[in-house]
């Protein structure tokens, strides 16, 4: 049966839209005995979905905020440390060996308790990321670790019940609320099913050799202790038989579709997560929702994912929905989002970057080590991708008590000063007839699965030049203050069939106009010393 749906998903990937729209008898159909979905103008159908319209105001935003944060932060091991941590042998299995004990004893159900989020202040925080020029703002409503950060109906192991002791959700939304920020909220429990699979493991050598860890414990386990009357099946999932290969540690990320041997999650699975994602829509409103999965979560052998996308359409047409790995008739329905990179060309529809300064979740290691990116690079890649007709929405990783460190303060404070005098050259800005020109604009750059080419963009420079444009302006940024002042741009040469108007003068944002001199090789420009810390940015009028 999985290799038949594998089968049907390249199907869907090679004839597009005839067979995406097709009425489907779904393997694992969710149940509607709890949560309705809201009707309306939309129907769960393909067909149906692709009438809706990515909203204006998300082309115009430009730049988004996210608070990628939730438990995992509390050994500050990095992203992933609740899978981890039961993989014998990696890092973060020793950390938390000799910080908190064996996973057999200590899984990570008693990680929990320790998320305090003490020092949280969400008003603050929001007020921070606006001053920085985000124009929406992301909140992890659960990760894999398939605890949730609100009140939440239909799962006990939340951060109500446990932890902080607040509806983390509702301190966000009130929070984004107050500063006038579109909410979105990102789920991700959808994959606890295979990614916790490292729990049914044991240790294969060592004292505690043929130990099993914590991922099959059961609420009768639980008298005495302090989790007594709570179900860990209910956060791990793990009452099932493992993947194909699932010792294989990479072997989740070619599953990730759910073919190649994925074992396929039960109705009573799927129907949580889209009990838990409709609770969390209805309480908190949000403007955008953000999957980490191939297309829609559970696609394509259930309904989940179709009809949690119309519910929110119905409920909100001004909302968007997130997938990644998306086809051309896909992106009609969904906007396309690319995690920690960037196709190198204008998208006809808009489109998003997901990236991180650092880790997804907070890491000491990338702290101490001077790690981050700098504001430099965010600028750059928020610049190349708005360019190309995206979006970024950038993570700046959280500590466990709910803080950011001095290293990430000064990387806000340098995004402030930057998009304080040039956040003109984004904002509701659309692409020109080329987005660049450069040594990096020319590469055949290709994505990786969902994304991950970023690298690729790491060294632009003074040659690499991004053109974007309002209905008055034209504005070109340059990658990089020039050493020798020059600043050379070859798609502005006179005769140039798409900006036929002579230039004499530009005007570099912060500073003021410059001469400029046009000839039938290029538009040159003088520069004054640097009057920024990041890259110049001109203004050529139309």
């Amino acid at each position: 049966m999985k290799r038949l749906y594998a089968v049907l998903f390249l199907c869907l990937c090679l004839f597009g839209t005839t067979a995406a729209t097709a009425q489907t008898a779904y393997q694992v159909p969710v149940s509607e005995e709890h949560e309705q979905m809201q009707t309306g103008k939309y129907q769960p159908t393909w067909q149906s979905l692709e009438t809706h319209q990515t909203p204006e105001w998300f082309r115009n935003a430009k730049f988004g905020i996210w608070a990628h944060w939730g438990p995992q932060c509390v050994e500050g091991s990095g992203d992933w440390m609740a899978r981890e941590m039961y993989i014998e042998g990696s890092s973060k299995y020793k950390y938390h060996l000799e910080h908190y004990g064996h996973p057999s004893e200590v899984g990570f159900k008693d990680i929990l308790p320790l998320f305090k989020a003490e020092k949280w202040d969400p008003e603050k925080l929001v007020e921070r990321y606006n001053r920085c020029g985000a124009q929406y703002f992301f909140v992890l409503g659960n990760h894999h670790d398939n605890f949730d950060l609100w009140d939440s109906k239909y799962q006990p192991w939340n951060s109500v019940n446990i932890g902080p002791r607040k509806d983390i959700l509702e301190g966000w939304a009130k929070a984004a609320k107050k500063y006038g920020l579109p909410l979105g909220i990102s789920f991700h429990a959808d994959h606890a099913w295979t990614w916790y699979e490292p729990a049914q493991r044991y240790d294969q050598r060592g004292p505690k050799a043929g130990v099993y860890y914590d991922g099959k414990l059961t609420k009768t386990d639980g008298k005495g202790k302090w989790w007594e009357g709570l179900d860990p099946q209910m956060l791990y999932q793990q009452n099932h038989e493992m993947s194909d290969r699932s010792w294989s540690n990479e072997q989740l990320h070619s599953q990730w579709d759910w073919t190649h041997g994925a074992n396929l999650p039960s109705q009573e699975f799927v129907t949580n997560f889209y009990d838990r994602t409709l609770d969390a829509i209805n309480r908190y409103q949000p403007d955008l929702i953000y999957f980490d999965v191939t297309v829609l979560p559970f696609y394509d052998f259930s309904d989940c994912g179709l009809r949690i996308t119309t519910h929110l359409y119905n409920k909100n047409p001004r909302a968007v929905v997130f997938g990644k790995i998306l086809n051309e008739h896909q992106r009609k329905a969904l906007t396309w989002d690319v995690e920690r990179g960037a196709p190198n060309e204008i998208i006809p529809e808009p489109w998003q970057t997901c990236n991180c300064i650092g880790g997804w979740h907070y890491n000491t290691s990338i702290y101490e080590r001077d790690r981050y990116k700098s504001a430099a690079t965010v600028v750059k890649q928020l610049v190349d991708i708005v360019s190309k007709n995206g979006n970024l929405l950038l993570s700046i990783p959280l500590r466990a008590d709910g803080t950011y460190d001095e290293k990430e303060a000064r990387i806000l404070d340098d995004l402030e000063a930057w998009m304080t005098v040039n956040g003109e050259s984004i904002f509701g800005t659309r692409p020109w007839v080329r987005f660049g020109e450069g040594p990096v604009a020319d590469k055949d750059i290709k994505l990786s699965a969902q994304g991950f080419n970023d690298s690729q963009y790491g060294n632009m420079d003074a040659r690499d030049i991004r053109f974007n444009q309002t209905k008055k302006y034209l504005y070109a940024t340059a990658m990089g203050w020039p050493a020798d002042g020059k600043l050379v741009i070859k798609s502005l040469a006179k005769g140039n069939k798409h900006f036929r108007k002579s230039i004499s003068s530009v005007h570099l944002l912060g500073y003021g106009k410059l001469k400029a001199k046009q000839t039938a090789e290029a538009l040159t420009v003088s520069l004054p010393e640097p009057c920024n810390k990041i890259v110049p940015v001109l203004r050529i009028a139309k």
